[in-house]
């Protein structure tokens, strides 16, 4: 099978040649502009089991339909962008695979050109071909999780989702621009119940994303964006009231900054803030602190057919630099099931039913990416849970060796007098770890570097509760240690 990557070297192109250059019944051509640039990748991936060429293809050409014709790909991928700003003939690449029958899968994100793809399904149907866009992060994969929450649910009232990478990974210049294109511009949003409009970038919300079991992110903020999910989904569920898309750059000062230049652009202070696109890319990838970790979340609330109201939410953390692996991983599923005998039915259409989660937990287990579910009910008065550890480790629970289970099955809630320290459960290898993430004292929050810590514990040991604590300072050293067991009285 033969694949052209167009803007193959690029951030999302680069990952998806890595994904699939162990697959030997592939041929991939590393496309775009740079001919230097695609060699580079080339001679980096040449000992894998496909074979890889460098090529040079200018998407904006008159004669690329020329050029495919004496290539003649099964498959174009279009991984160059920003999607936003293709021009005047923004589909020029879809009427070129259309001419010559190849088929077709973009990671667009803009949301008019998503929302848009479908006027080319009865072509694409005629020529015996697919075209997909949107095979990204978003619409793609908020999409399949959407409907791996709403499953028993009978209604879905609200959907909110957030994409925050870890400070150091690398963000290309096309997503600068792309976020540039719309900061402080209008964009759609699904708000109580009807299409209307905000300002890119000027909204903002708080999140924590917290995988069950896992080292959660620190609490994270995030600025509204244009993807098309806020006009795509609504075609999805029907009765959804409230859609919102956020990203969460980091670190923080710099989104403030950017927060505050969209604002100025939306007061018209300022005409746009695309001209400083570069200045922020060059920013970006200097000024560079924080975990070297990125997330995902997307949370929805609905009812049952019993009218009993439900809050579910999924979270994803990808640890140092495979995060910016996932946009690329919706196009590399629809791959691996078309080489297993699985093709796309044919036509034009955005990709929001194209794949299930299942399709990219297989991908994220090759790589160091931990994801899981959070499913709360909610009564009149509180989210209902059987008892506190059960409902702050979700489903990782179930994990838990059967002792630490009788243990912790109770509600208890610990104070420690004036200081109080917030401490994430993080389960691995059927031990409970309470790892320090902040402290405060007489309620005030204070510097995670003052804050005490240590190695704690608890692990079960042939059926019986066992415990190691270790408390430590940063300038006293080791204050004390002791491990022991406990049993039930009875």
């Amino acid at each position: 099978m033969k694949i052209l990557i167009l803007g193959g070297y690029g951030i999302f192109g680069s990952r998806l040649a890595r994904l699939l250059a162990n697959q030997s019944q592939l041929t991939l051509f590393i496309a775009g502009r740079s001919i230097k640039h695609a060699k580079e990748l080339c001679n980096t991936l040449h000992r894998n089991a496909a074979t890889i060429h460098s090529l040079y293809l200018d998407r904006d050409n008159s004669n690329i339909e020329t050029q495919l014709r004496l290539i003649q790909p099964d498959l174009l991928v279009d991984a160059s962008g920003p999607f936003q700003s293709y021009g005047k003939d923004p589909y020029r690449v879809i009427k070129a695979c259309l001419a010559t029958s190849i088929n077709y899968i973009d990671f667009a994100d803009g949301s008019d050109f998503v929302k848009n793809i479908s006027q080319f399904d009865t072509e694409a149907k005629a020529n015996d071909i697919y075209i997909l866009s949107g095979a990204s992060t978003c619409p793609a994969l908020t999409a399949a999780v959407v409907r791996r929450l709403a499953k028993g649910l009978t209604h879905i009232h609200s959907i909110r989702a957030g994409i925050t990478p870890s400070p150091y990974a690398d963000v290309g210049l096309n997503v600068i621009r792309a976020i540039a294109s719309y900061s402080g511009k209008q964009i759609a949003v699904m708000h109580a119940g009807r299409l209307t409009f905000s300002y890119g970038f000027t909204e903002t919300m708080r999140y924590t994303i917290c995988p069950p079991g896992h080292l959660p992110l620190s609490n994270r903020r995030f600025s509204l964006v244009d993807v098309p999910d806020i006009r795509l989904l609504p075609d999805l569920w029907s009765d959804i009231n409230t859609i919102w898309v956020g990203a969460g750059p980091m670190p923080e000062g710099l989104h403030r900054m950017l927060n505050g230049l969209a604002w100025l652009a939306r007061w018209r202070l300022i005409p746009s803030l695309t001209p400083f696109a570069k200045l922020f890319y060059k920013t970006k990838n200097i000024v560079r602190w924080g975990e070297h970790r990125g997330g995902m979340f997307v949370s929805i609330e609905g009812i049952d057919n019993h009218g009993q109201k439900y809050e579910r939410s999924w979270h994803l953390i990808a640890e140092g630099d495979v995060g910016p692996f996932i946009p690329s991983m919706g196009a590399a599923a629809i791959i691996h099931c078309v080489l297993d005998g699985k093709i796309p039915a044919r036509g034009a259409r955005p990709t929001t039913m194209d794949l299930e989660l299942e399709d990219y937990e297989r991908l994220f287990s090759t790589l160091d990416i931990h994801s899981g579910q959070w499913d709360l009910r909610r009564t009149n008065t509180s989210i209902s849970s059987s008892n506190l550890y059960k409902q702050l480790l979700g489903q990782a629970w179930d994990r838990l060796p059967q002792s630490l289970q009788t243990l912790h099955s109770g509600n208890t809630v610990k104070v420690i007098g004036i200081a109080q320290v917030e401490r994430a459960l993080v389960v691995t290898a059927g031990k409970l770890h309470l790892v320090v993430r902040g402290w405060s004292l007489f309620g005030i929050r204070l510097p995670g570097l003052l804050a005490p810590s240590g190695n704690f514990y608890e692990f079960d040991d042939h059926g019986r509760f066992n415990f190691h604590v270790e408390i430590k300072h940063t300038f006293t050293g080791l204050i004390v240690r002791y491990c022991g067991w406990l049993m039930p009285a009875n």
